[in-house]
């Protein structure tokens, strides 16, 4: 995959995974369109890209708001895209009663709606203009293996991870092509705060995991777990007692928030 000279729009670009996605395609002379509600963050990793000697564009906008994802896919439309990475995210981690319900919607709009919406027109355009596209979809190992204290989150993300496998067999054989990219835990501005503190040696770091995704890209594979031992992880899950496994991961979730609580 040389993308050196072409265009690559990146959602969720001003922190985490989308930032170091950012900072690993420039690396390879992409051209990059970069997308976060923060825009102040956006232009300071602007300046830092175009340093590197790319061509960069921010595009401002929020995915919870359909107004800004129809402004934002207008423009996106109008550059000569060879790949976009759909890496914009909300998560939470606590008991599900704690989720106001403004803020699942809010949820569900960012994470399912918004990103089906732009994976679908954006295949509608790249069939009506020829041109040939890579789609990532990035979405969790929590899509894969349910979360208990992620409920919302793993819901959210099981949707892409089927919508979108389903969608990259059926556009097998074109010059358009879709990849659900699931990584475990990361390193992140996300999982920095205090209720993570307890599962910080789960989380993989960011560099590795944006590399990681590249590759699935490059590759067009429809769907890739993101870490040896998330793979082997999942394996397991097919063979083991559903409940069982649940149960421990929903210990470890459980330990983690109750250590939280003890700090305040």
């Amino acid at each position: 995959m040389n993308l050196k000279g072409q265009w690559v729009w990146v959602t969720g670009a001003s922190s985490g995974l989308g930032l170091e996605l950012c900072r690993q395609l420039s690396k390879m002379g992409a051209h990059l369109l970069i997308t976060a509600r923060r825009v102040e963050r956006l232009e300071e990793l602007a300046r830092e890209l175009r340093a590197a000697g790319v061509e960069v564009r921010v595009l401002a906008g929020d995915m919870s708001k359909r107004d800004d994802v129809e402004r934002i896919l207008g423009v996106a439309k109008s550059l000569p895209l060879a790949a976009v990475v759909l890496n914009a995210g909300v998560t939470h981690f606590g008991h599900h009663h704690e989720l106001g319900w403004d803020a699942f919607e809010a949820m569900l709009q960012t994470n399912v709606i918004s990103t089906t919406r732009v994976t679908s027109e954006l295949v509608r355009h790249f069939q009506a203009t020829g041109a040939g596209a890579r789609i990532m979809l990035v979405t969790s190992l929590a899509g894969l293996m349910p979360v208990p204290f992620q409920a919302a989150y793993s819901g959210t993300k099981a949707f892409l991870t089927a919508f979108g496998t389903a969608l990259a067999h059926e556009l097998r054989g074109s010059n358009i092509s879709v990849t659900v990219f699931a990584p475990g835990g990361i390193a992140t501005e996300m999982t920095a705060g205090d209720r993570f503190e307890s599962l910080r040696g789960w989380l993989a770091p960011v560099d590795e995991v944006a590399l990681e995704a590249l590759v699935a890209l490059r590759v067009r594979a429809p769907l890739h777990v993101q870490g040896f031992l998330n793979r082997l992880g999942l394996f397991a899950f097919r063979f083991l007692p559903r409940n069982l496994v649940m149960g421990q991961v929903g210990r470890q979730y459980r330990k983690a928030l109750a250590a939280e609580a003890k700090k305040k």
